[in-house]
């Protein structure tokens, strides 16, 4: 699976809500400036060539779905920013994210009780 353009993951994202929807329906969720019609048509056409999206023909009208899960997407960038950005450790990752982020006391406990849970989990195993 290939990464997305900027403009293809905004276009993925309206259709991983919508589930599926028309141009017309992508661009009235598009934020202002919003694009050309022509132009979203043809970013979905791309997204189309690239295996992320399928239609329904009705006539000349084609209704949109994504073929590719959000959730597979977001592994798939999650995996390229550890690989890319932090020499494939989880440590560097979250050691990053917490200085930067300034993560609050909150957050910080939620992750630790992730983790408590993740750790429980392969005690088990």
């Amino acid at each position: 699976m290939k990464e997305l353009t900027k403009a293809e993951e905004q276009i993925m994202q309206v259709l991983w809500k919508l589930k599926k929807g028309f141009v017309n329906d992508i661009l009235e969720r598009l934020p202002e400036p919003k694009p050309a019609y022509n132009t979203v048509s043809t970013i979905i056409r791309i997204l189309e060539r690239k295996g992320f999206v399928g239609h329904t023909a009705y006539g000349k009208s084609h209704e949109y779905y994504p073929l590719t899960d959000k959730k597979d997407y977001s592994r798939l960038l999650a995996k390229g920013l550890l690989t890319n950005y932090f020499s494939n450790s989880v440590h560097n990752l979250v050691s990053f994210f917490s200085r930067e982020k300034g993560l609050s006391l909150s957050e910080l406990e939620e992750l630790r009780t992730i983790i408590e849970e993740e750790i429980k989990k392969k005690e088990k195993n």
